[in-house]
């Protein structure tokens, strides 16, 4: 059964978070236009994480499901979800656990990392080495879509975005703020990580770059490819075989 709490961040805005299962603590982080439901609960991974002996703790992104949106961009400092993250990690008094991030939350995860975040492992999904050093024409693309709609230079995207964000009542402007407080990641910077990462992606998922550039990039990184593209490879069970059985490597 799956709780869901709330507590304060570092600027106090209230962000929620759903946790199930018992054991190892596991942050998990979902993708940008998701939420903790979408991404980890209805296609299964939270249930097969904790089925191995963990508490998936899953927080809804500033700006996402039952988070607080700010639309001011005040509130949206580089790294802010990093923080958010960081903030809720003090708040459950966890410095022993492992981290997964698909997407956003992938990017999000190397950004904790960057800033000091030690956990014992983490998963990379859906992520590769541009999506992490640079905002690049992903991120314009999603900016032109909330803006324009059907009208953005690719108009199915545009209606995808816009379809998302009406299904789940978003903001177009807390989500240009999730958008606008995007940091960069050098190369030195993922050199510098010493956490033994996997990076894995679907095998017709290039959104983000390469993933096996990416692992390559870091100290302790290995690449894994599995069936599927960015959306459907979350729901495959290639995925959540991949993550379970690398989070179970973790020594006790």
């Amino acid at each position: 059964m799956s709780e869901t709490q709330r507590f304060t961040s570092f600027d106090g805005q209230m962000i929620a978070f759903t946790t199930i299962g018992t054991g190892r603590p596991t942050l998990a982080i979902h993708g940008f236009l998701a939420d903790a439901n979408t991404n980890w609960i209805q296609t299964g991974i939270a249930d097969a994480i904790a089925s191995t002996g963990r508490q998936v703790i899953m927080p809804d992104l500033r700006g996402h499901g039952a988070s607080d949106a700010p639309t001011e961009l005040s509130f949206w400092r580089p790294d802010t979800l990093a923080l958010d993250q960081e903030t809720l990690l003090s708040h459950l008094g966890l410095t022993d656990y492992d981290l997964v991030g698909y997407s956003l939350g992938a990017r999000t995860a190397v950004r904790m990392m960057v800033r000091g975040s030690r956990p014992g492992r983490a998963v990379l999904g859906g992520m590769g080495d541009t999506g992490i050093m640079q905002a690049g024409a992903r991120a314009a693309m999603f900016e032109d879509g909330i803006r324009h709609g059907e009208a953005a230079a690719d108009p199915r995207s545009g209606r995808v975005i816009q379809a998302m964000i009406a299904a789940r009542g978003l903001k177009a402007d807390a989500l240009l703020g999730v958008l606008a407080s995007f940091a960069p990641t050098s190369r030195d910077d993922l050199a510098a990580i010493p956490v033994p990462t996997l990076v894995v992606s679907g095998d017709r998922d290039s959104d983000n770059g390469s993933p096996t550039a990416l692992a390559s990039l870091l100290e302790k990184g290995e690449a894994a490819i599995v069936n599927g593209d960015h959306i459907s490879a979350v729901s495959d069970p290639s995925l959540i075989l991949a993550i379970t059985q690398f989070l179970g490597q973790t020594a006790r």
